[in-house]
């Protein structure tokens, strides 16, 4: 028995037959080496439980098990070997003639949980495994299907040898896995891509303009008749239309730099172009192989009428990538930048403080630290430091001497003034204090809307804090009243939320002296205008979850963040604000 999703586009094919034929590299050849085709079964795992997946490989003549072999996955696999498509003739005859290298292919259907009884239904996985945001698809890959595939053959781990390949919903799956693991995927195929509103993917150009590019080389096709008829020329389906939504797509990938193709044919939503077109389509994904794919500045940003404003590139440079600083740690929290460019960072589980010059070069600041959580660098070369264990906040002096500010403070946040005086968020209690230069302490914040304050920042003339929260994908922007209250509070900053859990996961954040504000979240080091939107996201180092953000060397060029047990910085084309010379900064865009 065919997939469903397998019958009902072969139903749209024969629909449209005659529009497209296959051309002769879809054709066995004569004298041409032939590979195999072998069917399997994978039985079911942990990201879809209760539910196995068939699955067959395409095994090239020319296969060497000696050596690291390049692999292409197609969902709905069972789709591309029939004799409409041909994948593996196509396979045989570009291999032969050196257009792709010699690949293993993956044609993996998806996944039905059986009924417990003929009374009952079957669950279809289809929708929920292909028309995800999230990365449960993409770790289904690598932790399950991969692995299993890799004790028969001898599977490449450099992503620029893996690609992805999807039809209609399987093109939004086959993006999202090489989007959610650049490090691991870097070409895709996506023929009549369903970028619709059905689970999300609508949003996805809009993601695509504000995140910095990956490494990825994207195809994509569609028909100008996709789910349109004359009398609904704006599509049949509530979700919207596919072709203006493949059109938008292509735009965002194409004014971001992506190395990136659209071709528009005339037919529906079928697989007859996607058939006629796919030894093109593959010579265009694996050309110049093995040239690794790399990321490119947009050429528009050498052109007359480029716009620079909400721009990743106006930000940091593709050539400028992040560098680890030292070795990686046990923790990495909360570095801060001195007056001097020195970068401080706490490792709670060695107990120690850390100092990286502006070189990078990181020795050891302070041991038995207590496990400080936050740390801030302060006017008059003052370190301040939270020590949650002990329920204190203290001050080393330049000389290295310790001092406590004040008890009975606990503190995951500080933020410091020029007039040393401190806020702290308290995310246990849910509130934010303020301690002035004599230690005393007060509540400035506590309880209300904001749910769960992560992290602080004040704004370059000192007369704003900026609380993250970590649980709401709104952060807060408060005014600073003259005795340090806080006042005139509001839900000012909307990040883009990861899809998976329903917590923004902010953490640090920071203010650069244009008024843009910077949170580690999630999804990358998120930037707003000072008006508020998010208007880019930059990669995290490693496939990973930043959680501190600061600007930091000799003229606060350097943009720094906390990943894992690591600590990493590259330049940047921005400013950060010293706290100890307090700015105003430019007036907010519109």
């Amino acid at each position: 028995m065919k997939p469903l999703a397998v019958a009902i586009l072969l139903a749209a094919t024969l629909a449209h037959a005659g529009d497209y034929v296959l051309g002769p590299d879809s054709q066995a050849q004569s004298g041409v080496p032939k590979g195999s085709v072998a069917q399997y079964e994978l039985p079911a795992g942990t990201f879809y439980p209760g539910t196995p997946h068939t699955y067959s490989i395409y095994v090239p003549a020319q296969y060497d098990a000696a050596k690291p072999t390049a692999f292409m996955i197609f969902l709905d696999g069972g789709l591309f070997l029939l004799d409409s498509v041909r994948v593996p003739v196509v396979f045989d005859n570009l291999i032969a003639r050196h257009d792709l290298p010699p690949l293993i292919g993956i044609f993996v259907n998806p996944g039905t949980l059986p009924a417990i009884s003929d009374q009952a239904q079957n669950r279809a996985e289809r929708i929920f495994e292909y028309d995800s945001l999230s990365d449960r698809y993409s770790r289904f890959l690598l932790e399950e299907l991969i692995p299993e595939v890799a004790k028969k053959y001898n599977l490449s781990r450099d992503p620029n040898d893996r690609a992805l390949c999807g039809v209609s919903t399987g093109a939004v799956g086959s993006f999202m896995a090489a989007w959610n693991r650049p490090d691991q995927f870097r070409r895709v195929l996506s023929f009549i891509g369903t970028f619709v509103a059905m689970k999300g993917a609508d949003s996805l150009p809009a993601l695509v303009r504000k995140t910095e590019p990956k490494p990825l080389r994207v195809f994509l096709q569609d028909g100008k008749n996709d789910h349109l008829v004359p009398a609904e020329p704006y599509g049949t389906y509530f979700a919207g239309s596919w072709p203006i939504n493949n059109q938008v797509m292509f735009e965002a990938l194409e004014s971001t730099g992506y190395d990136t193709k659209f071709v528009m044919g005339s037919g529906g939503h079928d697989i007859e172009q996607t058939a006629a077109i796919m030894p093109e389509a593959l010579g265009w994904l694996w050309r110049d192989y093995p040239s690794p794919i790399v990321v490119h500045e947009p050429a528009a940003m050498n052109e007359p009428g480029w716009d620079p404003r909400g721009k990743v590139y106006s930000v940091v440079s593709v050539d400028k990538p992040w560098q680890q600083v030292g070795e990686a740690y046990g923790a990495v929290a909360s570095p801060t930048g001195d007056k001097d460019g020195n970068v401080f960072f706490s490792d709670s589980v060695a107990s120690r403080i850390y100092k990286a010059d502006p070189d990078g070069k990181v020795t050891v600041f302070k041991d038995h630290s207590m496990g400080a959580a936050a740390l801030r660098a302060g006017p008059g070369g003052r370190l301040y430091a939270s020590q949650p264990s002990a329920k204190r906040i203290v001050v080393y002096g330049p000389d290295g001497g310790e001092s406590v500010l004040a008890r009975n403070v606990q503190a995951n946040d500080i933020a410091v003034t020029a007039q040393s005086t401190l806020y702290f968020a308290d995310s246990v209690h849910k509130m934010i204090g303020y301690i002035d230069a004599k230690g005393r302490v007060r509540r400035v914040y506590d309880g209300g809307e904001l749910a769960l304050p992560s992290g602080l920042a004040l704004s370059p003339d000192q007369a704003m804090l900026i609380v993250a929260d970590g649980q709401s994908r709104f952060s807060w922007s408060f005014q600073i009243a003259q005795d340090g209250s806080l006042i005139n509070g509001e839900p000012y900053y909307r990040l883009e939320m990861p899809e998976a859990g329903w917590i923004s996961g902010a953490q640090g954040v920071v203010e650069d002296s244009d008024g843009q504000v910077y949170f580690a979240t999630p999804l990358g080091v998120q930037f707003c205008e000072a008006n508020g939107r998010v208007a880019g996201i930059l990669n995290p180092p490693e496939h990973g979850i930043v959680t501190n953000v600061v600007f930091a060397g000799k003229n606060l060029d350097w943009i720094y963040v906390a990943e894992g047990g690591k600590l990493f910085r590259r330049p940047v084309k921005v400013k950060g604000a010293w706290v100890g010379s307090p700015t105003k900064p430019p007036k907010a865009p519109l």
